[in-house]
This record gives C-alpha cells, sequence and structure tokens, in this order.
C-alpha cells in the first residue's frame, strides 16, 4: 500500500491534537507579513506545505474568506492533527489535510490532483532546515510547476545568508540540527536557495525578519526561464 493510500485510510484512525508552542508564538508574525502581500478580500487557492499540527492553517484562513486553503503532511500523526483543527474551524475556506511527500514528482502531490500553473500561493513554515536537500528541490520544483504566473511562494524558519549565520544562537541551532541529522542544517538564502529558485522559474523578491531570530522569505514566479 502506498503512502497516498494509507492515507486514505485515517478516517477509522483515532485522531490526537497536536499543540506547538512555537507554532503558537509565531502564527500571528506570519500572519501579518502574509496580509502585506495577500489582499484580505483576494481570491485563490493556498496550498501549505508541511502544515504541522494545524495551528497555522485555522489560524490565517478566517483573514482570507475568499481563499481556499490546502493544507498537506507526510506524517500521518500530523495529518489527523490538522483535521481535527479543521473540523473544529467555522467557516468552510479550508479543506481536509491530504498526504504530500515533496521528494516526488509534483504531478503526483494530492493524488495527481494538481494542474500545473492552478495555485495562486504556496506556503512552507519550518521544513527547509529539518529536512533533507531533496525537500527544498522538490519544494521549489513544485512551486516552478504548479503557481501561476506570479504567483508567491512563502518560505518561513532560520536561514544564513551569503555564508554567514547569525546570532551565536542559530550557529548553535544548525550545529544541534546537523548532530542529530547530517542532511538537515539552515540553507543559505542566496547562496543555495536562490540558485534553486532560479532553475524553477522563480526569484526571490523580498526577505523580512521576524522574532526569535527568524526570515519570512517571499519568493515569486516569473517564468524567468521562458525565452
Amino acid at each position: 500500500m502506498s503512502s497516498y493510500e494509507s492515507y486514505q485510510n485515517l478516517g477509522s484512525q483515532v485522531s490526537t491534537k497536536h499543540h506547538h508552542p512555537a507554532a503558537e508564538r509565531n502564527k500571528e508574525p506570519i500572519l501579518q507579513e502574509l496580509k502585506k502581500h495577500i489582499d484580505v478580500n483576494a481570491k485563490g487557492y493556498l496550498l501549505e506545505i508541511s502544515s504541522g499540527s494545524g495551528q497555522h492553517v485555522t489560524h490565517f484562513a478566517p483573514n482570507f474568506p475568499n481563499i481556499t486553503f490546502q493544507p498537506t503532511e507526510m506524517e500521518m500523526s500530523s495529518l489527523k492533527s490538522i483535521n481535527e483543527y479543521v473540523a473544529e474551524y467555522p467557516n468552510s475556506n479550508i479543506k481536509n489535510a491530504q498526504y504530500v511527500d515533496i521528494r516526488e514528482p509534483p504531478n503526483m502531490w494530492l493524488g495527481g490532483s494538481l494542474k500545473s500553473g492552478s495555485v495562486d500561493y504556496i506556503l512552507n513554515v519550518n521544513l527547509i532546515h529539518v529536512s533533507e536537500w531533496a525537500c527544498s528541490q522538490g519544494l521549489f520544483k513544485g512551486a516552478g510547476e504548479l503557481l501561476k504566473k506570479e504567483g508567491y511562494l512563502f518560505t518561513y524558519g532560520p536561514y544564513a545568508f551569503n555564508g554567514s549565520i547569525t546570532p551565536e544562537s542559530n550557529v548553535n541551532f544548525n550545529a544541534t540540527l546537523k548532530a542529530r541529522n547530517p542532511s538537515w542544517g539552515l540553507r543559505d538564502v542566496h547562496r543555495e536557495l536562490e540558485p534553486l529558485a532560479k532553475e524553477n522559474g522563480i526569484v526571490l523578491e523580498s526577505k523580512h525578519e521576524l522574532p526569535a531570530n527568524n526570515h519570512f522569505i517571499v519568493w515569486r514566479k516569473k517564468n524567468v526561464l521562458d525565452k
């Protein structure tokens, strides 16, 4: 049985609602950044990659009532947690969480239901530094294929910039991540992620410093590969 097929059987399992203090702290600063780039009356489709517990999507969605939010995860316990949050959410603009492994080709995401150039926004919070490089590659490949022209990719987390990690707490955090898994660690926005983005027709638009030494990074689909 595939992982996607396993996801389809979640309905019969007992759910457990997760609560992460970090998500509770950062959800409002991230929301304020989203509001700078998405009009509160805008219509569209937002694909959230690696949605975690569900705390983020149910905080963001009420502020954009005309946008359909699609949370995703690859961890079964997180999928169940997200759907508990969604079940308690009073509006109808959040879909039930779906299984996505971003290392798979984008035409396999959500069971192959997403069409090229059909997504207005992609949001990814706190994944890039706690996953292997193949996940970053998959994220940008998926954004390049699925986003509409001028569509946004938003990423959030701790990063390196031009070979430098600051402050010291982030240096120590990076060392801790690499000790836990050598394939993890803070990615360099300009030396690693920006070239990867350009390979997929995406450009770095802006960087915004947020509390606790994190950044909200705005990327945009520009079809820079088109001739």
